[in-house]
């Protein structure tokens, strides 16, 4: 795994500064501990860290074709790439490395930009043709891998695996975004559409861009996304054997390393499922690795214990305290925006531990999107069940009256907050969706943005993305469009980028074997009752996977590891709390009454305001190493 960087200018081909781009990768270190390298040309620079997987002692980026007509940097895992050369020496390629960076250069001369539908893995690159005269860039189909890139002010373009890396460069100009200030409040993160520096973008999933000499930046073009509406047929003994079949394949794909590679194991579905797998395709005991907290309700080390023992693992697993704040500035430099999903702080720590072994991990992430197994598509199904008996008009009625007038109960599992679910029922499905998936609420949220603020964000919203993006579903059914939209924004978002930072943060490839594209599409193609059955997510995969694991292990409650935020807030944190609405930063975009409010209201115990604190404090430390 890797981070690239580079410079292109389209219009006129301006020299570029070696030294510049080499400050642009080295800001990515963590990214590429293990060599860096730099390629300039008259109006183009590339530049590379390395982080040595595959063909460790060659393979040196960026990389040029023999004729030095080619030249690319690449950030990224194609697992089919054996399968790629052989295909490409047919054609009379000649390859000089053992890796899967020459694979582009050679696929692009034999197919140019259709070469993406042949490439299964995890990517990033940025690759210049100079007979072509044009710079291509590429995100692989789910948005594993994340580029950035941002127009400068001296017609340059400027890209970066990470924002870190744009922002080395002088001509950054660095002002906040009030619509991804919005976006973030409302779910936790910046969206994949949005940025909080104005004026970057992030390309995306499954999207590349070609620029040519001579002409704008045009828009990034989509050249894969995931269809929910064709449907498989079969019984469900030859369906749930397909399934197997992929999931088997992705495994054993992504086992190819040149370095020690391991698994992530926190004793759930999704990574025993993993883990069991590697263990039938690995002839040596799997590495797994686990974290454990100090608060019984929350520490699954007993699970994992029970599948690394039963799959014969060399497991590894430690003990964090569940008031692991000591992290929060660790985070905020490694995400560069706003990050609020507190389980990143677990995430990081799995990550360090599973570093110290190994530097490739295997996760289990993706089965929760692709196979409805989140318990807010559960809730989804039930409200559409009662929307479509009665007509639109008497539902506002009926339940936004009642909505309006019960009481408030954000602290109770979801099932039992009827306040929340009678005004989903009195809304659309996927307004009520787009609000289910949030964090702060659209009323929380005008109490607290300044009118100025308001004023600026030109009725931008933050759920209508996903109210368009669940329209525009290519889907037959009420949850297909709930999960296409969790894979347009949540999973490279949220998910990906989580695992992304925090693993690369500690110089650590993880890889998802359960986002191979192949595993997805067909996942997206079984009929919703096989996602989605009797209250059980991912129905299909957990009888699949019943040959492997205990049913203990594939029935039980999702547990996870909840951060206790709101009790930091009233105790080590209160301090932090108070002096939010002292914040010079926050106090251009926010009501620092409304603030002082909250926090006051929360550390007296009179109301429960620890989510939307979090979410200040980050954004107030993410804006300090940003704009400060």
């Amino acid at each position: 795994m890797c981070g690239i960087a580079g410079l292109y200018y389209s219009a006129t081909p301006k020299p570029v500064d070696p030294a510049r781009i080499q400050a642009m990768a080295d800001a990515q270190a963590h990214r590429g501990p293990d060599g860096s390298g730099v390629w300039t040309a008259p109006g183009v620079g590339l530049g590379h860290r390395r982080l040595s997987i595959i063909d460790v002692a060659g393979s040196p980026q960026p990389m040029s074709s023999a004729d030095q007509a080619l030249t690319v940097t690449y950030n990224g895992e194609i697992y089919n790439f054996i399968e790629l050369r052989t295909e490409l020496q047919a054609l009379g390629a000649h390859f000089v490395t053992g890796g899967d960076t020459e694979v582009l250069l050679h696929g692009w001369t034999a197919w140019g930009p259709a070469m993406l539908g042949r490439l299964n893995g995890m990517f990033a690159f940025a690759l210049h043709d100079s007979r072509r005269q044009c710079l291509f860039m590429a995100r692989d189909r789910l948005g594993v891998k994340p580029l950035h890139y941002v127009e400068l002010s001296d017609g340059g373009l400027a890209f970066a695996s990470e924002l870190k890396g744009l922002l080395a460069h002088p001509l950054l100009r660095r002002e906040p975004d009030i619509r991804a200030v919005e976006d973030y409040m409302a779910f936790g993160y910046v969206p994949d559409d949005a940025c909080l520096v104005a004026g970057v973008k992030k390309l995306p999933a499954g999207h590349s861009l070609l620029i040519e000499r001579g002409k704008s930046v045009p828009a990034p073009s989509r050249w894969w996304g995931v269809d929910f509406s064709r449907r498989a047929t079969g019984s469900v003994k030859a369906l749930e054997e397909e399934l197997v079949s992929r999931m088997r394949d992705a495994v054993r794909s992504r086992l190819v390393s040149d370095v020690p590679l391991g698994a992530f194991l926190s004793g759930g579905v999704d990574s025993s499922a993993v883990v069991a797998l590697m263990a039938e395709a690995s002839s040596k005991a799997v590495r797994t690795c686990t974290i454990g907290f100090d608060e019984a309700g929350h520490d699954e080390r007993a699970y994992a214990r029970q599948i690394a023992e039963r799959f014969a693992t060399d497991h590894r697993e430690r003990v964090v305290a569940a008031d692991d704040f000591a992290l929060i500035d660790t985070l905020v430099a490694a995400f560069d925006e706003p990050f609020a999903d507190a389980s990143a702080l677990a995430t990081y720590r799995v990550c360090e531990l599973a570093r110290e072994n190994v530097t490739v991990a295997l996760s289990g992430d993706g089965a929760d999107e692709a196979l409805a197994g989140y318990r807010r598509y559960k809730f989804q199904a039930a409200e559409e069940r009662v929307r479509a008996l009665l007509p639109v008009t008497m539902r506002a009625s009926v339940f936004g009256k009642l909505g309006g007038i019960y009481p408030k109960a954000d602290w109770a599992p979801r099932a039992f907050r009827a306040k929340t679910t009678l005004l989903a029922l009195a809304e659309d499905g996927a307004e009520a969706y787009a609000r289910s998936v949030g964090v702060t609420t659209p009323t929380l949220r005008a109490m607290l943005f300044s009118t100025e603020a308001k004023r600026a964000l030109g009725g931008h919203r933050a759920e209508d993305r996903y109210i368009r993006a669940m329209r525009d579903a290519p889907a037959r059914d009420a949850i297909d469009r709930a999960q296409y939209a969790d894979f347009q924004h949540w999973l490279p978002g949220d998910i990906l980028t989580k695992t992304d930072r925090t693993s690369m943060a500690v110089s650590l490839e993880a890889r998802e074997p359960l986002l191979d594209y192949r595993f997805v599409e067909f996942a997206a193609s079984l009929p919703v009752s096989m996602r989605l059955r009797g209250g059980q997510g991912k129905w299909l995969m957990k009888k699949a996977m019943e040959r492997y694991l205990p049913k203990d292990i594939l029935y039980r409650p999702k547990m996870g590891f909840v951060t206790p935020i709101s009790a930091w807030f009233r105790g080590p944190l209160a301090g932090e709390a108070g002096a939010l609405a002292k914040s010079r930063l926050l106090s251009q975009m926010f009501d620092t009454r409304t603030i002082e409010r909250i926090a006051t209201e929360h550390r007296a115990g009179r109301a429960e305001h620890g989510r939307t604190l979090w979410q200040l404090m980050m954004l107030e430390r993410s804006m300090q190493r940003l704009f400060g």
